[in-house]
């Protein structure tokens, strides 16, 4: 289970957006049962076969890594609107790892409240819009946040950096530090003909082929982590 860091910042009130109207299996209510970061939840989906557990990457967005400021605060921000709650998922497809992409909206019952969970990461400043995928106009949302000083933007100047741009730039930093390791150090593992999640024998292996070996086959969403369905 996933703990979470106590937050005591107050939520901005969201603009009422439009009741989605969807049917199954694109839509579909379900509680959350954990939040992994600012932009993944996991879901309890009930099918003709059971309940079963279901990984959901928010569309739209992109919220900080882990290992960036704010990554934490995002997380906890995202887990105080959704976790142990009932939310309706908006499914549009899925990813090259199998995660369910969709918009989150809160539910009262069978009655939706209007609240994009989505959009409200970015209007608080918890995420950018995330503008490889994007289809929805968010930015103008993401600059009143930023002009604000709301969430992330509050870190100040050269702090707030896209997560994109994080996730290149320590896929960098991990192939520099590999090429300048001692002979003693150096890795088991070298670039050939393995490709796929399927070929590989650990997330080591595969975070070596996606980093060193320059494999996007290992990274289908470009989250700057390989395999997140098998190994990773």
């Amino acid at each position: 289970m996933v703990r979470y860091l106590a937050l005591g910042a107050a939520l901005l009130l969201a603009t009422p957006a439009t009741a989605q109207t969807c049917a199954a299996p694109s839509c579909f209510d379900a509680p959350v049962v954990a939040v992994a970061d600012g932009d993944t939840v996991t879901v309890l989906r009930q099918t003709a076969t059971g309940a079963r557990q279901v990984r959901v990457r928010l569309t739209e967005i992109d919220a900080p890594e882990s290992g960036q400021p704010w990554g934490a605060r995002a997380q906890q921000a995202l887990a105080d609107k959704v976790f142990r709650k009932t939310v309706q998922v908006s499914a549009s497809g899925n990813d090259h790892y199998g995660r369910l992409l969709a918009r989150l909206y809160i539910t009262d019952g069978d009655r939706l409240t209007g609240r994009d969970v989505n959009r409200e990461m970015v209007r608080e400043g918890h995420a950018w819009v995330y503008r490889r995928f994007a289809t929805e106009n968010w930015l103008p949302d993401e600059a009143a946040a930023r002009d604000s000083g709301l969430g992330l933007w509050s870190l100040g100047a050269g702090a707030a950096v896209p997560p994109w741009e994080w996730r290149r730039d320590e896929r960098s930093r991990k192939v520099a530090a590999i090429g300048n390791a001692p002979a003693a150090m150096a890795t088991p593992f070298s670039c050939g003909a393995k490709r796929y999640c399927r070929e590989m024998t650990s997330c080591a292996e595969a975070r070596f082929h996606l980093e060193s070996c320059g494999l996007r086959t290992m990274d289908g969403d470009n989250d700057g982590v390989p395999c997140e369905k098998t190994l990773c």
